[in-house]
């Protein structure tokens, strides 16, 4: 069974987790829009091998939040959890949450393996990078209560919905817990940048490690994934058949389990 757990960070934010199963202990890192009930699925799909802890990134869900927001924030707030998980921990990240596995990695955690799922980067001319002025707009629209006009401009801009469909996703039953967590769209567009690929923090990292995409996620993320598996120093591909940016467990769990315990 899972059981939230809770760590402190070193800016004093509370860190909440799901922590189960019994083994090599892997952290599980989700994307934009994300709490850990997204990851929850997968959690439950590896604990019979491996410690699993799923964590909320802070502002989300269960964990706390402090101002101002920094990417080393969120560093030191996985650093937490992996000190929870005995010192040295697998890290899976999803979308942007994959951007901050990288961050990690480059800044030395103790992580013995990494995987990556729809890492989000526009290395060739597919679609443009964001706008230099993106993250302000985003921050505006959140301070002025326009948290739906938010989560739509995320969807719209970063995603890359169609306009058309945003629209129809205003009715959607998950609208509610979009516009909840609308605030760490911006801490997402902090992480992301422009959508560039952070080529020397690739290079940097030594952890081995597994890049995967779907068959039928966007575009970007194969040319994406491409890039950042070639720029690694120890970096291996794979792409999941059938599959698109949505998290299928059952397709992704015996890919990572053949990855971490060879």
């Amino acid at each position: 069974m899972n059981a939230m757990h809770a760590t402190i960070s070193a800016d004093g934010t509370r860190i909440a987790y799901d922590r189960s199963g019994e083994g090599p202990p892997i952290v599980l890192v989700p994307g934009a829009f994300n709490t850990r009930t997204t990851t929850e699925p997968l959690a439950v799909a590896l604990r019979d091998r491996f410690t699993v802890l799923n964590v909320d990134r802070r502002g989300r869900g269960d964990s706390g939040d402090s101002a101002p927001y920094a990417v080393q924030r969120e560093i030191e707030d996985l650093d937490a959890v992996i000190g929870d998980a005995g010192g040295s921990a697998a890290v899976f990240g999803y979308s942007s949450g994959a951007t901050l596995a990288l961050h990690a990695a480059a800044d030395g955690l103790p992580i013995s393996r990494l995987a990556l799922y729809d890492a989000p980067f526009v290395v060739d001319d597919s679609r443009p990078r964001l706008a230099p002025d993106f993250m302000q707009e985003l921050a505006g629209l959140i301070a002025s209560g326009r948290r739906g006009d938010a989560v739509e401009l995320y969807q719209r801009v970063v995603i890359g919905i169609p306009g058309d469909i945003v629209v129809q996703m205003r009715q959607a039953p998950f609208r509610p817990a979009l516009e909840e967590i609308a605030h760490t769209l911006v801490y997402d567009a902090t992480l992301v940048g422009d959508l560039g690929l952070p080529t020397d923090l690739i290079a940097s990292i030594t952890t081995p490690t597994l890049v995967i995409d779907g068959e039928h996620s966007p575009p970007i993320m194969h040319s994406a994934a491409d890039a950042v598996a070639r720029t690694l120093p120890d970096g291996r591909r794979r792409t999941l058949a059938g599959q698109s940016h949505d998290l299928a467990h059952e397709a992704l769990a015996p890919v990572l389990e053949e990855f971490l315990l060879a």
